[in-house]
């Protein structure tokens, strides 16, 4: 079935258009009236009287029909009228209700906050204020019941940006602020930890520019500290001479790891790569950041991937190698500390610009739980370059496989294959060279 969609407007003006139609049309019936109901006879001969007589009786009886329908049509005109008045109250005061309900529950929250906000500067139920821009300003903390943290503002010139605000006990810490630029960027702001209960921590704001200095650093990504809940993401290096680095924020009990924040693109060297962050007791580590290129002299390696839960959960996989004339290591894959998971892979080396530039080297894959399999080993960049090898296979434990190695390139060594699991398990196939 098709929708009808209308508003009163919209009813009104049809309205206003058909009661000019009936305008129009009474005026024609009134012109016409005269010449079709008073005929001239043609001649005085019978036959001509009768004619005449005929039409002004059919020009008679069209006036009393079109009387009759102009007279339908005026009442279907007002029936439009009174529909669009009555249309435009019911939308009235279905709106008032609605507007009265908010006023009474802004009212009510406003009571209910107050004490908490005058003792301790935050409510019981509500999101925190977030930082006002090109400020530097913290990030308000959320409701102590229920409420994300404010957001923390972004920093004016050589100035930080502002940390994320905390949750309470359910709701997501904020993001950091934007670091600011100047001859060295400022850091970005932390992100703000998730609720005590359930809530995600808060990316980190990304490192300001950096004129002719070092970009500044990312935020940490804000910690997931209650039962459920991930880590928030690194903030992301500035751009400069040596963009920064933002690790991942810590998970939760029942959460994963923080991705760690990718380096800055800097102007000699690549920033830093964000370590991930671990998981709590049941889920996966973050990933490792990217390397970032270096316009000058080295790019930055991947990050290391956090560790898994400490019951469960698999390492989070090595970031990959920045690309440059002398291109990044990948990261190293994040262990399976906890009974089962299996270790992160590692990331892939850099690429490298330019015949004979070397490329990175894989990194190594992270260590399997105590059942587990050991991650598989990053390969070796790709380029026109000389040989470079692939990370090593990770180890398993008590059961499990070893990780393979990667492959090399160039003629470069393939990674070594992990070790198998001390009770049982079979070690890794070595990297293709």
């Amino acid at each position: 079935m098709s929708l009808l969609i209308t508003s009163p407007a919209t009813v009104a003006a049809a309205a206003t258009h058909l009661a000019g139609i009936g305008s129009a049309l009474s005026t024609a019936n009134a012109a016409a009236a005269a010449p079709t109901t008073a005929l001239s006879v043609a001649g005085a001969d019978e036959v001509s009287v009768l004619i005449a007589a005929l039409f002004e009786a059919y020009a008679q009886e069209y006036q009393a029909l079109s009387a009759q329908a102009l007279a339908f049509h005026d009442q279907f005109v007002q029936a439009l009228n009174m529909g669009a008045v009555c249309y435009a109250a019911a939308e009235t005061a279905n709106a008032t209700p609605l507007q009265a309900l908010q006023t009474v529950q802004q009212n009510v929250l406003t009571v209910v906050n107050a004490p908490t906000q005058a003792l301790l500067g935050r409510p019981i139920i509500g999101n925190g204020a977030n930082g006002l821009p090109n400020t530097g300003q913290d990030g308000g903390p959320g409701g102590l019941l229920f409420g994300n943290g404010g957001n923390g503002g972004s920093g004016g010139v050589d100035q930080a940006g502002g940390n994320g605000g905390a949750a309470g006990l359910i709701g997501n810490g904020g993001s950091g602020g934007v670091g600011g630029p100047g001859i060295a960027g400022s850091a970005g702001g932390a992100g703000g930890a998730g609720g005590l209960l359930f809530g995600n921590g808060g990316p980190g704001g990304a490192g300001g520019i950096g004129t002719t200095g070092d970009g500044g650093p990312g935020g940490a990504g804000g910690n997931a500290i209650g039962l459920f809940g991930s880590g928030g993401t690194g903030g992301m290096g500035g751009v400069g001479g040596m963009g920064g680095v933002g690790n991942g924020g810590l998970g939760g009990v029942f959460g994963d790891g923080g991705a760690g924040g990718t380096g800055g693109l800097g102007d000699v060297n690549g920033g830093l790569a964000g370590i991930g962050g671990n998981a709590g007791f049941v889920g996966n580590g973050g990933a490792g950041g990217n390397g970032q290129l270096g316009s000058g002299a080295v790019s930055s390696a991947g990050g290391m991937g956090g560790n898994g839960g400490l019951v469960f959960g698999n390492g989070g996989p090595g970031g990959l190698g920045g690309p440059g004339t002398s291109a990044g290591n990948g990261g190293m894959g994040g262990n399976a500390v906890g009974l089962f998971g299996q270790g992160g892979a590692g990331g892939a080396g850099g690429s490298g610009f330019g015949a004979g530039i070397p490329v990175g080297r894989g990194g190594d894959g992270g260590s399997g739980g105590l059942i587990g399999d050991g991650g598989t080993g990053g390969g070796a960049g790709a380029g026109d370059a000389a040989a470079s090898a692939g990370g090593n296979g990770g180890n398993a434990r008590l059961i499990g496989n070893g990780g393979d190695g990667g492959p090399g390139m160039f003629g470069g060594p393939g990674g070594a294959g992990g070790s198998g699991g001390t009770i049982f398990g079979f070690a890794g196939t070595p990297g293709p060279s």
